[in-house]
């Protein structure tokens, strides 16, 4: 028996090339939920916002009946997660640093295998952001999103984009997490190069591994990017 299901196109990206298209037929035992006939076809169920058999809205837990045709549709967005706080697999390292320069709690390490991260993602209640469908997939995770976009730029607006996070630039150590702190020039001089501490006299430093930050060279780029996220995340 097959199960005739219209994905949004929002959702095409997740479905192999020949079920890309307004209405397609997925084969069906009769007896598997509907969440699981839509993950067999490659969508994870983080990216699904809602669902309707016969236009009656439905769960994944939903065992579709013969002749009902399923509309799939995306997560809406914003998707508003109250205190919301990240962990990213492996591969986001640059879109870890560019989340924790605006403020946002990130966690990233780069050796953690699958079972680490949702474990971790669980333990500390945080939404795992990966671009591996198969994790996404995984039934032990409670919190996950995929991150859309090959460049840092794009994957960075599409977060911004999905969660509309609050923001708080300039807070958070964009190399551990940390939460930075005003120190005095005086406090981190013997650490610093003779040029800058010749030209710089603002300061900060993380209270968890102790770098220390100052508006330098790179501080106009970096600066753009903080302004690129502000009007993201202000869009109506």
């Amino acid at each position: 028996m097959d199960l005739s299901v219209r994905f949004s196109p929002d959702l095409w990206l997740f479905l192999a090339p020949r079920n890309r298209r307004p209405e397609v037929c997925l084969p069906y035992d009769g007896t598997s939920s509907l969440g699981h006939v839509i993950e067999s076809a490659g969508v994870p169920l983080t990216e699904v916002g809602g669902l309707t058999a016969a236009e009656r809205p439905v769960g994944p837990s939903y065992r579709p009946r013969p002749g009902e045709v399923v509309d799939v549709r995306p997560v809406r967005r914003p998707q508003v997660i109250p205190g919301i706080r990240f962990l990213l697999d492996v591969h986001l390292g640059t879109l870890a640093r560019r989340l924790r320069l605006v403020g946002l709690d990130t966690a990233y390490h780069n050796d953690m295998d699958d079972d680490a991260l949702i474990e971790q993602a669980g333990a500390e209640e945080r939404v795992l952001l990966t671009q591996d469908r198969g994790i996404l997939r995984r039934r032990s995770l409670r919190h996950g999103a995929y991150v859309r976009g090959a460049r840092p730029d794009d994957q960075f607006l599409d977060v911004l984009d999905r969660f509309r996070p609050p923001l708080a630039p300039w807070t958070r150590c964009t190399a551990c997490n940390g939460t930075l702190a005003t120190v005095g020039k005086a406090e981190v001089e013997d650490s610093l190069e003779p040029g800058t501490r010749r030209t710089y006299d603002a300061f900060a430093r993380c209270l968890a591994c102790g770098r220390v930050y100052w508006h330098g060279a790179h501080g106009d780029t970096l600066s753009a990017i903080v302004r690129t996220a502000a009007d993201a995340v202000s869009r109506p």
